[in-house]
């Protein structure tokens, strides 16, 4: 049999719902992504609590909430505690995204349901890889390969590549074909008849315009909206897609010496530039060839100012400017304030770059027609004061009270478990019975004098002295006491802690790590008003997925054997399952929340070993990088029970010849001319002479390294010539 593969979604399928799946590969359970919407709505993860403890390990693959809000949840009340793989850019920008998003609810409402001490322990254990590191897993794992691959999208965004005895799992959702300012493309393309593909629907319906048309809109709709003295709101996500809405402002003003201010403004922007700016390497070409011969960083932003409170941008005059906030769903955050002050004003615009989640207030607004008015709650944390302070500081005092009462029946409890003498075994309560004192003022034990300190001596019952002393002998050398360098080296723990912030290496805003030791008695005040919308509204498709026409050719040309859809609406899922069931494999599936698939490769697979016997009479041949030998062998089993290739017992049958090789017809073309052979290209196959033609034939989506999968075949009226030719073709392959 071959590799066994199940697939059961946790949340995310024929809908738009965060992204969870588990797929189990010969027992060893993947929790692929482990996202959360902008609502935090627990019931969500009602399918991921019923399977966390099985978990063996967990694939990130984005550094936004709906590929990983819920793992520090997950991990805090469901038992999650698998292992965690990610890119370095998604480990490090998906922490800031989940403290912006704490920091963001925790100032307008009691969010309890994950702390910043959550976010730090789900974080801390991250095994980090780079693009294309095979990282093999042991234990029960053992034989699993995982690999990242870029994918496009975001910053650190990863297809997944799972491999088990040859057979590949390939994870691809949300990845963009397209080269952008800050990103490649997805290499998905290069990744050929996977066993399994497991990708999704969402942007299944949807065509792009060229990106020039779409980046003139862009700008053309803000320079509108500034010039008439208005202001532009740009909802965005934390450390996403927001990265490349910041190089197109900041190159076209830099191209135009604009001087229209613009603000970046979320609890963690300034750790998130100052983070982004070491992450060139994972960013497209032309940027890290850039720095490399101009040292200039691409995120070196002069023309934008990071902000990480909203009085800072109070204090900005009055006047036309674009604010770039966090959240884009609009349903907190600093978006959500500015959003209800400045959509009164017809001047202003409010631009979304992405299509909001479902049921929040930005979906609502993407509407067509848009609503008029909508509520709006608009909530801030102050500090206690007057009655409410006493009442709290009471409060407190009454809890202090209870855990001392508490400890001290503990401790009671404690001395009557050792015994009736409440003083035995206690070394600082003095007993006189045992106090024996000499006339050179010290008590003799053992030998040695002890001395006494204001009549403080350690009891017979005592393990050890009153205040133990541990003598650490220190190790010479010729040229005196060896010293140990850690000894006076200041510990990175309290380092990262002075610097403000332990996972971050101290590049946390100060502000945020204000917000995060405050503990000043505080409440929240809400109110609801009603914000009629007179502002100017426009959707733009920034959000960086490949469209529905690149999704198909791309699934064509990978051409997996089975095919997994998820994450997407009904209508995308089941045009696209009915699309790739016609035109890329008959092995299809799109499954429902918690049903689990099998999609088991149908290849019977075997592992054999070589026997030394057979390899020792083993030509090789050289075939590029590797070499290749064919042979004839018979199974057996070892003494230990293994299958084992051995030599044939009787005479090896003949084979027909096997040509192994690709050639390429350009290429071909160049050696018969340097043999003076006259060829050339007409109608997609090459003239060679006078009456020989050759062509490729087969199908073109399966690529080299599949048996069958192209011919060359050669026409031509049996002549010298014709043999001649053929001879030079053979010539390019290797013969077996």
């Amino acid at each position: 049999m071959g590799t066994s593969v199940q697939v059961t979604p946790l949340c995310g399928v024929y809908n738009e719902n965060p992204l969870s799946y588990l797929v189990s590969i010969d027992g060893f359970n993947f929790l692929i992504d482990c996202g959360w919407n902008d609502h935090f709505d627990p019931s969500l993860l009602l399918p991921l609590s019923r399977v966390a403890s099985t978990v063996d390990a967990v694939l990130l693959s984005y550094p936004d909430t709906m590929h990983l809000g819920a793992l520090p949840y997950a991990m805090k009340q469901f038992g999650l505690s698998a292992p965690v793989y990610a890119t370095e850019p998604v480990y490090r920008l998906g922490l800031l995204t989940m403290y912006d998003h704490y920091l963001s609810r925790k100032q307008v409402s009691d969010f309890d349901l994950f702390t910043l001490d959550d976010i730090d322990a789900a974080f801390q254990n991250v095994t980090r890889l780079t693009y294309s590191q095979n990282h093999h897993l042991s234990d029960k794992g053992e034989g699993i390969v995982i690999a990242p691959h870029v994918s496009g999208h975001l910053l650190g965004g990863t297809v997944w590549k799972i491999t088990k005895d040859g057979e590949d799992v390939i994870y691809a959702v949300d990845f963009n074909h397209r080269k952008e300012r800050h990103l490649n493309g997805t290499v998905l393309e290069s990744f050929v008849r996977p066993a399994v593909l497991i990708t999704d629907a969402y942007n299944a319906l949807n065509n792009q315009p060229p990106r020039r048309q779409r980046d003139h809109e862009f700008l053309d709709a803000i320079m509108k909206t500034l010039r008439a003295d208005g202001k532009v709101l740009l909802p965005v996500d934390t450390a996403g897609r927001v990265l490349e809405l910041l190089l197109i402002l900041e190159q076209h003003w830099a191209q135009h010496h604009l001087t229209f201010p613009i603000f970046f403004l979320t609890y963690v922007s300034s750790s998130t530039i100052d983070y982004v700016k070491s992450f060139l390497e994972w960013m497209n070409d032309s940027i890290a060839k850039s720095f490399e011969h101009t040292r200039d960083n691409a995120f070196l932003l002069r023309h934008v100012s990071l902000l990480i409170n909203k009085s800072e941008l109070e204090k900005v005059p009055e006047g036309p400017k674009i604010v770039l906030a966090s959240m884009a769903s609009l349903e907190a955050g600093f978006s959500h304030d500015i959003f209800a002050e400045w959509a009164t004003d017809p001047k202003n615009l409010v631009l979304f770059s992405e299509r909001g989640q479902f049921g929040t207030l930005a979906r609502m607004l993407q509407a067509d027609p848009p609503p008029k008015a909508v509520k709006v709650t608009l909530s801030n944390r102050v500090p206690l004061v007057g009655e409410e302070l006493a009442a709290y500081e009471e409060e407190q005092n009454r809890k202090k009270e209870e855990a001392l009462k508490a400890s001290q029946i503990k401790e009671e409890e404690v001395k009557i478990s050792h015994g009736s003498d409440p003083n035995l075994g206690d070394p600082m309560v003095i007993d006189s019975r045992e106090i024996h004192a000499s006339s050179e003022g010290g008590t003799s034990v053992g030998g040695h004098k002890d001395i006494l300190i204001d009549g403080f001596v350690s009891p017979s019952t005592s393990v050890a002295p009153m205040f133990p002393f541990f003598e650490n002998s220190a190790a010479w050398d010729d040229f005196g006491e060896v010293i140990n360098p850690d000894d006076y080296m200041i510990k990175e723990d309290n380092m990262d802690f002075l610097q403000g912030g332990g996972d971050l290496n101290g590049k946390l805003d100060e502000g945020s790590a204000g917000l995060m030791l405050d503990t000043t008695p505080s409440k929240v005040v809400s109110t609801e008003l009603t914000v009629q919308v007179k502002c100017s509204l426009i959707y733009m498709d920034f959000e960086g997925r490949s469209d529905g026409r690149s999704i198909k050719s791309i699934l064509a040309h990978v051409a997996p054997l089975k095919l997994v859809l998820v994450h997407g609406s009904a209508e995308a899922t089941e045009h696209l399952k009915q699309h790739c069931s016609k035109n890329v494999c008959p092995h299809v599936y799109a499954p429902q929340i918690e049903e689990t698939i099998d999609v088991t490769s149908d290849l019977c697979a075997y592992k054999v070993q070589l026997s030394e016997k057979l390899m020792s009479n083993v030509l090789f041949k050289k075939l590029g990088d590797y070499e290749i030998a064919w042979i004839d062998s018979e199974v057996g089993q070892t003494e230990g029970g293994t299958l084992s290739l051995l030599p044939l017992s009787n005479q090896a049958p003949t084979h027909k010849s096997v040509l192994v090789g690709d050639i390429k017809m350009a290429d071909f073309k160049q050696f018969l001319a340097s043999k003076g052979i006259q060829a050339e290209f007409s109608g997609g196959a090459l003239r060679c002479g006078e009456f020989v033609t050759l062509r490729k034939v087969g199908d073109p989506t399966q690529k080299g390294g599949v048996a069958g999968s192209q011919q060359i075949v050669i026409e031509g009226p049996l002549s010298e010539e014709y043999y001649k030719i053929r001879d030079y073709l053979y010539s390019q392959f290797y013969l077996l």
